[in-house]
């Protein structure tokens, strides 16, 4: 009895602590100053973790490596990717039978008394009988294998697989507009490297201007309104000058951010041959349109998608059958009551619902439905897609043009500057005409500088959704050098590719695997 009493309260003790815990108030607790502070420091060094140093001039080349490399945003992309690739393989133990395994023990406050009645009489015995102790273990160790938890399994790895390789082309869309980003930001860097100096020089010049239509104001050394008129255009260059300034300050840190470079570091920048692509424009649309309709990463996304919605029309099918389960167990209990302590049980199960027979057909039209929508969405994917085709190419042949007419304004204001700067060395122009000249010399290195990035934009958006992209092995086992090679190359031949030949064009532009 004193053993019984003390279970009894050792429970009741249980349950009341449980349910004190379970009542115990739990309040809304920040993150002190101190403790952000430290996460924020580890985040940072975590973020530029094994992030080789930039020496040296960075070439274009060599900016895409490091953003293929080092981008934090692609790399959550990866890890998408690769958590995809592992429910995979977590998916595939869905078609495992299940192994349960149990122990327990039981315990009551009196004896389990049973009494039995007379059919004929109705009478009951006056025999009691005990059946079960007040405390026994028991265990048991059983094997279930479902056939339609099978079969679900199946289909779930299957649509899983298919979740793994929109994954994939999700990587490459956010790749191409990464490598677009980062062209477009190299150039916009390298025209602010190009004139920040000489804006600078024009800058002060133009203040000493200033200060001397000041002067002459002051002095009444030239007529009033010609002194006022000579400053407004000082002040027009001069205002001119600082908005080229403030355009330029920010173009290295943006790059910095997308290549994952310390902000605060900084690098000088090679840029290389400043020839543009004009090979792409020689191509027919069709071709152009061939290569997009097998390897667009938006088309391809699509294309599995519905393979995702038909093999959701075979687990619809699939739940509508009946279920057969077969189960066997070792079971184990230490009632003193029982003959057998030890015993070994089998069986096997068929189940249907009976409901079934009257939703299966509405479970069928809509699995059908999913269908037709996901082609649907294909065939809109398709035509947009086609669509962006001829849009790209038709934006790079404009961004050409307007590069090459900027080239050309530049070209002529750089000579009118050489002819100006002789000029000034002879002292037959005033300051104000200096500053306009190198005002305007610099406006239009600048618009070329922006033109050849728009170019360049247009080149990686065309590039994009024609799903054209370097092949390049896994960025984690390739180095920095090995990277920036192989993007060399890759787009070396994409400027040199035949694209006479279709199926020369579909491999050529087939999606690399991280």
């Amino acid at each position: 009895m004193n053993k019984k009493a003390s279970v009894q309260r050792l429970s009741f003790a249980v349950i009341a602590a449980l349910s004190l815990g379970a009542c115990a108030p739990i309040s809304p607790k920040p993150y002190s100053d101190a403790e952000l502070a430290a996460r924020v420091s580890s985040d940072k060094a975590a973020a530029q973790q094994d992030v080789e140093p930039i020496q040296g001039k960075l070439t274009l080349d060599q900016a895409l490596a490091r953003a293929l490399k080092y981008n934090l945003d692609r790399r959550s992309r990866m890890m998408e990717e690769a958590l995809a690739f592992h429910m995979v393989d977590a998916s595939r133990y869905d078609m495992l039978p299940k192994l349960l395994a149990q122990a327990g023990y039981s315990w009551r406050s009196n004896e389990r008394i049973s009494q039995s009645r007379n059919d004929e009489t109705g009478q009951l015995s006056p025999s009691r009988f005990i059946s079960q102790e007040p405390e026994h273990s028991l265990g048991s160790l059983g094997v279930t294998w479902n056939l339609l938890d099978l079969g679900m399994g199946y289909y779930n790895t299957r649509q899983q697989a298919d979740r793994v390789l929109i994954a994939s082309e999700k990587r490459r869309k956010a790749m191409h507009i990464l490598m677009q980003d980062v062209r477009t930001a190299f150039w916009r860097a390298a025209s602010a490297q190009k004139l920040q100096a000489d804006v600078r020089s024009a800058q002060k010049l133009a203040e000493d201007a200033l200060e001397d239509a000041r002067r002459s104001e002051a002095e009444q050394l030239r007529n009033p309104v010609n002194a006022l008129r000579y400053r407004r255009q000082v002040l027009e260059n001069l205002r001119l000058l600082e908005a080229i300034d403030q355009e330029l300050s920010t173009a290295k840190l943006e790059l910095a951010s997308l290549i994952n470079a310390p902000l605060g570091q900084d690098f000088a920048l090679e840029e290389g041959s400043l020839d543009v692509n004009r090979d792409v424009l020689q191509v027919r649309s069709e071709a152009l349109e061939e290569v997009a309709m097998v390897s667009n990463a938006d088309v391809r996304e699509q294309f599995y998608n519905g393979r995702i919605a038909r093999v959701e029309t075979r687990k619809t099918l699939a739940r509508l059958f009946p279920n057969l389960s077969f189960n066997y167990g070792v079971n184990y209990d230490d009632d003193s009551y029982l003959v057998n302590e030890n015993w070994n049980e089998a069986g096997v199960q068929l189940s249907f619902n009976l409901f079934n027979l009257l939703t299966g057909p509405t479970q069928t039209k809509l699995a059908d439905a999913g269908v037709a929508l996901a082609d649907q969405r294909r065939l809109a994917t398709q035509m947009a897609v086609l669509a962006q085709v001829h849009i790209g190419r038709l934006q790079l042949a404009n961004t050409l043009k307007q590069f090459e007419r900027a080239d050309a304004i530049w070209e002529t204001d750089r000579r009118i500057a050489e002819h100006m700067a002789n000029s000034e060395a002879a002292q037959t122009q005033t300051k104000l005409d200096t500053v306009a000249n190198q005002t305007t010399a610099i406006l239009s290195l600048l618009r070329r500088y922006q033109a050849l990035a728009q170019v360049q934009a247009a080149e990686a958006k065309l590039q994009a959704t024609l799903g054209v992209e370097p092949a390049i092995g896994s960025v984690d086992e390739t180095s920095l050098a090995q990277l920036s090679e192989q993007i060399h190359n890759s787009f070396s031949s994409w400027k040199n590719l035949g694209w006479a030949d279709p199926a020369t064009q579909r491999n050529s532009a087939a999606p690399e695997s991280p």
